[in-house]
């Protein structure tokens, strides 16, 4: 089992690299684009590579914000109880969590596939929307399978507490 989750650990540091490389490119084409309009030669479809890239950066950002428990919380309340109470509500919360996540991920999954039935592309540059897609709804595996590392994680520390 401690191959599995450093695989994943593996893959979620190349989707972080992948996720940042796709924030400069975005930031990039924007300004060579302004650039380009002011010299009147604008990029043809900056906008949808951007959008594309922006896509892309959300979704292999989330699994590592998870890890990293960076995702924003309300925590004000929760701070007064106890320890063990703490690790009961971010159970529940992380239940819930995985169940949308998952749901989503099988929608995405089928979204992505029938829009490559369709055979449907953007407008502009015409490229397969589905591949960003399918790569969108690995990402959110990978983020569902954070989160069930973390219920485990929190069920061992019921157990020792």
């Amino acid at each position: 089992m401690h191959t599995f989750w450093k695989t994943i650990d593996w893959i979620l540091d190349k989707l972080k690299i992948i996720g940042a490389i796709c924030l400069v490119g975005m930031t990039f084409l924007t300004c060579a684009d302004v650039v380009g309009r002011f010299f009147r030669h604008p990029i043809f479809g900056s906008v949808e590579i951007v959008g594309f890239m922006a896509t892309l950066a959300v979704a292999m950002a989330l699994p590592y914000t998870q890890q990293i428990k960076g995702h924003i919380g309300v925590e004000i309340l929760v701070r007064i109880f106890s320890e063990k109470k703490q690790t009961i509500i971010d159970l529940c919360t992380s239940f819930l969590s995985l169940g949308l996540f998952l749901l989503t991920t099988w929608q995405m999954a089928i979204y992505a596939y029938e829009m490559h039935e369709s055979g449907e592309v953007s407008m502009n540059l015409e490229l397969p929307e589905y591949y960003i897609i399918y790569i969108a709804a690995f990402c959110f595996v990978i983020f569902s399978l954070i989160i069930l590392r973390d219920i485990i994680q929190n069920i061992i520390k019921l157990r020792h507490s």
